[in-house]
């Protein structure tokens, strides 16, 4: 699944206006909240990346990722704890992942063609350790489980588009991320539709605010705020 980078408030994500109508939830149903939608972002990357040697977006930035890893230095989190990347993509991030040392990863994503290419991807890197596996985070299978970090950047937004009922969609993937998240486990989610107040209030059910990570500020008509919103959830 995709976003926008930082500082751009997300432009294939954010879908708070714009054309159609908002659910009860302010947001407009859209196609970027579909499986559809990413089936074909990914097999246009993988034809791209085989033609080019392109790898595509880089979710959020550079920086999103490399604010994700600084924090996990800082808390001391082991080279070899187990960590869950939701919705991998093109599976850049976990490359970062592996150049930084980490060594039980995994990314899952429901497109087989997000698959496909994040396997051509870190194997161009001479990665083998990394795990990759094509599932749905709303109807997972049972492997998946005892995780002592998970990751999301933009996934979390684009459930929140599904024009099939994103509410429980929404419901769903909280209840999904406690069964794989250990207890005292984390949950590092990066968000640009979603600000820290509305992510508190989605993920009061068994987890608490650990910390808030910073984030690009932008000025309009004299006030100030965040165009993302990093933030960091433990599993209680």
């Amino acid at each position: 699944m995709s976003a926008g980078a930082d500082g751009s408030g997300g432009p294939e994500v954010a879908a708070r206006s714009g054309e159609g109508s908002p659910g009860e939830d302010g947001f407009v149903p859209s196609a970027l909240g579909t499986r559809e939608h990413w089936d074909a972002v990914y097999e246009r990357e993988l034809r791209t990346f085989q033609e080019y040697g392109d790898t595509g977006e880089v979710w959020f930035g550079e920086e999103s990722m490399n604010r994700l890893i600084r924090w996990m230095q800082k808390r001391k989190v082991p080279l070899d704890a187990s960590v869950l990347d939701i919705g991998t993509g093109n599976g850049v991030f976990l490359v970062e992942l592996a150049k930084f040392g980490f060594s039980n990863i995994t990314g899952i994503d429901y497109s087989p063609s997000a698959i496909q290419l994040s396997g051509i991807i870190t194997e161009k890197e001479g990665l083998s350790n990394i795990k990759l596996k094509v599932e749905d985070f709303l109807n997972l299978s049972t492997q998946l489980s005892g995780f002592h970090i998970c990751i999301d950047k933009g996934t979390f937004d684009a459930i929140s588009l599904n024009p099939d009922n994103a509410i429980e969609k929404r419901k769903q993937y909280v209840k999904s991320l406690s069964r794989v998240l250990k207890v005292k486990g984390f949950f590092l989610i990066t968000s640009c539709n979603w600000t820290k107040e509305e992510l508190l209030n989605e993920f009061s059910e068994g987890f608490e605010l650990f910390e808030e990570l910073p984030t690009p500020k932008f000025s309009f008509g004299g006030r100030s705020g965040n165009s993302v919103a990093a933030l960091v959830f433990q599993k209680m």
